[in-house]
Order: C-alpha cells, then sequence, then structure tokens
C-alpha cells in the first residue's frame, strides 16, 4: 500500500478535490439537492410548509396571483396532491427577455402523517397563501387518562 502513495507522484489531496469537482459537475452540488423521497429543489412552485399538531395537519401553499377555482386538490390515503395552473398575465405578442415568475401548469405530492382523516379536510385561500387542514383520526390521539 505505501509503495502505491509513494509511486502515485501526485498530491493525493487535490486529486481526491479534482474528483470531487467532476463528481459535482456531473450529478449536482449534494448541498443543494433535496434531501428525502418526496423533497424537491430550491425554486419549486408552489412552495410549501407543513405544520402538525395532535389535532390536525396544516399545509400552507404560497401561490400568489392564482384564482382559487384553479386549485385541484386531493387527499388519497396519506398523500396530499395539489395541482393548478398559472397563467401569464404577458401579451402573447411579446417576448420575454427576464422571466423568473413560474408560468404553467404545476403538480405538488405530499406525504403527511399516517393518521390523517380524509374525511375531514377544508381548504381556504386568503392574501395568495391556500390553507389545507387536515383533522388527524381521534383513535391515535394521546389521552389523558385521569388517575383517581
Amino acid at each position: 500500500m505505501a509503495g502505491f502513495f509513494r509511486d502515485y507522484g501526485g498530491d493525493m489531496f487535490t486529486e481526491f478535490e479534482r474528483m470531487r469537482r467532476e463528481m459535482d459537475n456531473l450529478f449536482g452540488d449534494w448541498e443543494l439537492s433535496p434531501l428525502g423521497l418526496r423533497s424537491v429543489g430550491t425554486g419549486t412552485f408552489p412552495a410549501i410548509n407543513i405544520g402538525v399538531s395532535p389535532e390536525r395537519v396544516d399545509v400552507y401553499v404560497f401561490a400568489a396571483g392564482l384564482d382559487p377555482k384553479q386549485f385541484d386538490i386531493s387527499l388519497q390515503q396519506n398523500l396530499l396532491t395539489i395541482s393548478g395552473t398559472r397563467e401569464t398575465d404577458q401579451p402573447k405578442e411579446a417576448q420575454p427577455y427576464r422571466q423568473e415568475r413560474f408560468t404553467g401548469n404545476f403538480r405538488r405530492i405530499c406525504t403527511l402523517p399516517e393518521d390523517v382523516n380524509p374525511d375531514q379536510v377544508e381548504a381556504s385561500y386568503h392574501d395568495g397563501v391556500l390553507q389545507i387542514t387536515v383533522q388527524r383520526q381521534e383513535v391515535v390521539r394521546p389521552r389523558r387518562i385521569q388517575v383517581q
């Protein structure tokens, strides 16, 4: 083994750094990559926050400028699907010089806790935020037992 490093003729750590840079170029920078099976990268539309409590799960979808009727929301078991279309408001003949606002069809799928109740779902849209509230099943909620 010592002979391998002696015969190599270069700085081993420099070579490892070069290989790391090549892998980042090939596969993308791991620090910017999403974590988890259903995670998404930066810039995914719409942005979503999910909060949980013992009673319910609240999903906040940040989608300013959308008509609430454009959303298609479904819950199958514990998979929440939110889809829709964000239309462009620029004239058809205009050629965009720079376009940073997302337009077109979108679809987001979120895994919620397994104890959500698909029969108790409410959705509201205010000030560009779609809030979806899903109640959790009472059977699995912690229950306080009084000792007598």
